[in-house]
């Protein structure tokens, strides 16, 4: 994460002197009161009204984050937002543009207008802990049973195809038990939907109870088939179609986040909703489920990275910009474009690519050939593959043969060590191979700045490159690290003149295609850059060149279009809209969604600034890669242990398998995921020597940084298979995190568990994020983040470090709530970046600066 320093106090003899013109008699008494708290803030005895709060006083976000947070517990001072600060950043200006309008004059006859009465948010819905026992346990039987019935077809299919006589017989065989398996486990969520569930209305109901058991089970069989991995092909959309969803002709979906209540989700013919978006019909709020509808008019364009909350709509021709949301209540009129979070009239055109020959016709072939594929040629290969293991790997081989002796353990260690090996070192040395060669050999057909229709040879090609080359395993190995851009360049990326860090990229990095990435010399990025290479509309796509300039410093979450308006020496905080239109920003820091300019860095940032030139950078960069390469070595070594504990579960499995048949299989499935879980529990724990992070300001050439870098290589991935389920706070628990009692989490991120302190009966949606660290270029800071019992982090919400959040409150969808912020027990608080929303959860909501949204019709809520 980006943004400026984590101390308070910046008094001391390195100081710079604050200027006191302005702090005479003649200032108002709101200009006293303010100037006196920020002067306690920063601790000085007096500040000037008209010094400037990041120039001259260099103060920076987290000081006055904490000021905005002081004046909010006094009566009687105005209430400032961050948005303020920086658009005002005197205390002047401040509080004249705080100031109360005068009040028109009135009729003396006319009785005076009643203020519309804000009904507080809803409290958090109680649980008893025998509602959240009984949900835990038929959570665990379900899957559980789950396992044992894959264990059986698994087992049964095996010994069919096992039974065959040729190749021809063979291949035959794994058709039809591999296609059989693929469409039943596409069926099945279906079935169970309409069995369970019938149609989505629209409702609530507390989470743990028997409506949330039924609603968790359709999901995670929703979440858990193959179709998931079809987004972006017609298929997607047809299996939408039979769950309920209204979606009309020539509907392209390249989300792999499905929607969960389809029946609620209806979208217009010719509509194209880019990847990363939340559609998903429902939220968790307060404890509980409430579930509305979405509702897309024709033509309508969603961009990348945004989220629509329930009750929601855009008319037809609409749009809504990349990094946008939708909060509950609001609605895009007919031939309308909004971005921003919350969304907000805009004149910028996303829509960007010209229209292709795409019929239904085109579609129906592609989505034809696609499944054929999958039955034919994919399917069969893999089933197959695992035959051919079966049979022609000695190791494995012996163990089914029922002529063989019982084998001793020290040959079962052996066997296990020398195929876990083989197939490990297998797979990142072919791997890499294939992802250096592969692309620009598919970069030869798809030329970039042409149009090509969608469903096409083309476009098959090009999702082929997007998909192999981000593969998160080699970001994880290289990120964070000198090496990551070396494995860049290798992909692709022209990357120029290197000034070298260290830690140029992050561990999370997507792009369309690497061949079309440029990025500058001196230049850092942070974790969650996603490189928006390629225009879609419905019917077409086209690749561009996507530069960013040299010297920026690129934040967490940020998606990065095609023609952004950014240039050289830019700060690009995180979760910040890019834009697309007006002069090229440089020098300058950019911040929320739609963005505002900010101060590109203030004077206590260049602390380290020795630590970054001549000899003194070589010393410490050698050290650092000295010591990156250790962590890459533990890391391949600590995922192969991995490897190496699963292939000696397996090998026991099959010399079980004749005693006690496919039951086995089951057992080696339930037994997989708990010592997955217990494992990468202990390795970091380990690694922070069962000890708690402590806050940090450092170097990132200290070693206390480094170590926090090898931390984050631990994989996270397996958590999201506990999501909605009690054992998740469990296993945050275990990992550090200082969570409460009936916690709910639908799919919560947490960084540096240890400095996550999470109240009872919390409820956290899926896609939000708890960062407790931030990094902005070469200066690492971390602490705290605080939320109180009930609190409500919405879908995609993003608390950055140095938060509290009281008790009952609200941060609502995709809502980015900056360092240092507190927010009062039992307020709502929205937005990018995130200011006080007073509106009634479910009423429209005015984006500040705009007179126009305030009439859009809200939808309807049951």
């Amino acid at each position: 994460m980006v943004e400026q320093s984590s101390e308070i106090d910046i008094s001391g003899p390195d100081s710079p002197a604050l200027p006191m013109n302005g702090a005479g008699p003649d200032r108002t008494e709101t200009e006293s009161r303010l100037a006196d708290a920020l002067a306690e803030v920063v601790g000085t005895e007096q500040v000037a009204v008209d010094s400037h709060f990041f120039t001259d006083l260099g103060a920076n976000s987290l000081v006055m984050a904490q000021f905005c947070a002081r004046v909010r517990k006094r009566p009687d001072l105005p209430s400032p937002s961050m948005r303020d600060i920086y658009r005002y950043p005197t205390v002047r200006d401040l509080a004249a543009a705080l100031a109360p309008a005068t009040p028109a004059p009135a009729d003396a006859t006319a009785a005076p207008a009643a203020a519309a009465p804000v009904p507080p948010p809803a409290p958090p819905q109680h649980t008893s802990r025998l509602t959240h026992f009984l949900c835990g346990t038929f959570q665990l039987v379900v899957f559980l049973g789950y396992s044992l019935v894959s264990g059986l077809a698994a087992g049964t299919g095996y010994e069919w195809v096992a039974d065959g006589r040729g190749v021809a017989d063979i291949y035959v065989r794994s058709l039809l038990f591999g296609g059989g398996g693929f469409l039943a486990l596409c069926v099945f969520p279906i079935l169970a939907k309409w069995v369970l569930v019938g149609r989505w209305k629209q409702t609530e109901f507390p989470v743990w109870g028997p409506a949330y058991m039924r609603f968790w089970l359709v999901k995670v069989l929703l979440h858990a088939n193959p179709m998931v991995l079809l987004a972006g092909t017609p298929l997607y959309v047809l299996y939408l179609r039979a769950l309920g969803a209204r979606i009309g002709k020539g509907v392209t979906i390249l989300s792999h986040t499905l929607p969960v209540c389809t029946d609620l989700v209806t979208i217009g013919a010719g509509t194209v909703i880019r990847k990363d978006s939340f559609i998903l019909g429902y939220r968790a709020h307060a404890g509980r489920i409430q579930t509305g509808r979405v509702t897309l008019g024709e033509g309508v364009f969603v961009g990348e990275k945004t989220t629509l909350d329930i009750d929601t709509s855009m008319g037809d021709g609409s749009q809504l910009g990349h990094a946008s949301a939708l909060h509950r209540g609001q609605s895009v009129p007919a031939g309308e474009r909004w971005h921003g979070s919350p969304a907000e009239p805009a004149d910028t055109d996303y829509l960007r690519v010209a229209p292709a020959r795409c019929g239904t016709l085109r579609r129906a072939w592609y989505g034809l050939g696609t499944l054929l594929q999958l039955l034919f040629l994919y399917i069969p290969l893999a089933v197959g593959g695992m035959y051919m293991l079966f049979t022609q790997v000695p190791a494995i081989g012996k163990r089914l043969d029922p002529q063989t002796q019982s084998l001793a353990p020290a040959e079962l260690l052996t066997d296990s060590l020398l195929l876990s090996l083989a197939l490990f070192l297998g797979f990142v040395v072919v791997g890499l191979v294939v992802l250096y060669a592969l692309p620009r050999l598919l970069g030869m057909v798809v030329r970039p700045d042409r149009v090509y229709p969608l469903y096409g040879l083309h476009y098959a090609l090009h999702r082929t490159t997007a998909r192999m080359t981000n593969v998160k395993f080699y970001a994880w190995l290289f990120g964070d690290s000198s090496f990551i851009v070396h494995y860049l360049r290798g992909l692709g990326y022209d990357l120029s003149h290197v000034e070298q860090t260290g830690s140029n990229f992050g561990t999370e990095m997507q792009h369309e295609t690497p061949l079309l990435v440029s990025v500058g010399s001196g230049t850092m990025v942070a974790d969650g850059l996603s490189v928006l290479n390629a225009d879609y509309s419905s019917t077409s796509f086209r690749l561009s060149k996507v530069s960013i300039g040299p010297r920026n410093f690129l934040g967490n979450n940020i998606a990065y279009p095609a023609g952004g308006r950014t240039g050289e020496n830019c700060l690009l905080a995180t979760k910040v809209m890019i834009p697309l239109d007006g002069e090229i920003r440089q020098g300058v820091g950019l911040l929320g969604s739609p963005c505002f300019e900010i101060p590109r860095s203030v004077d206590r940032d260049a602390r380290f600034d020795h630590l970054r030139e001549g000899e003194e950078l070589s010393r410490r960069l050698g050290a650092k890669n000295r010591y990156n390469l250790r962590s890459m070595a533990w890391w391949l070594g600590a995922r192969w242990l991995h490897v190496f504990a699963l292939t000696l579960l397996a090998l026991a499995s099959v010399d079980l398998y004749g005693m006690a048949g496919h039951v086995v299989i089951a057992a080696y499935l339930a037994l997989t995921l708990a010592f997955s879980t217990a494992y990468y529990i202990v390795l970091e724990r380990c690694m922070t020597r069962f000890r708690g992070l402590r806050p940090q300001l450092c170097s990132i050439y200290d070693r206390d940084f480094w170590r926090i870098e090898r931390l984050w290589k631990v994989p996270s991935q397996w958590l999201n298979i506990f999501n909605g389920t009690p054992f998740k706070c469990l296993v945050w628990r275990l990992m550090g995190v200082r969570v409460g009692r009936r916690v709910f989490d639908d799919g919560c991120y947490i960084t540096d568990r240890t400095l996550a302190v999470i109240g009872d009966e919390c409820t956290l949606n899926a896609g939000s994020k708890i960062q407790c660290h931030s990094q902005e270029d070469g200066t690492f800071k971390s602490d705290f983040i605080r939320l109180g019992t009930g609190v409500t982090l919405g879908v995609s919400a993003h608390v950055h470090y140095g938060v509290t959040m009281g008790e009952g409150s609200v941060l609502v969808s995709d809502s980015f709530l900056m360092k240092g912020e507190e927010v009062p027990p039992h307020a709502r608080w929205g937005g990018n970046p995130a200011v006080e929303m007073p509106a009634a959860d479910g009423a429209a909501v005015t984006p500040a600066g705009s007179a126009t949204t305030a009439s859009a019709p809200a939808a309807t809520v049951s």
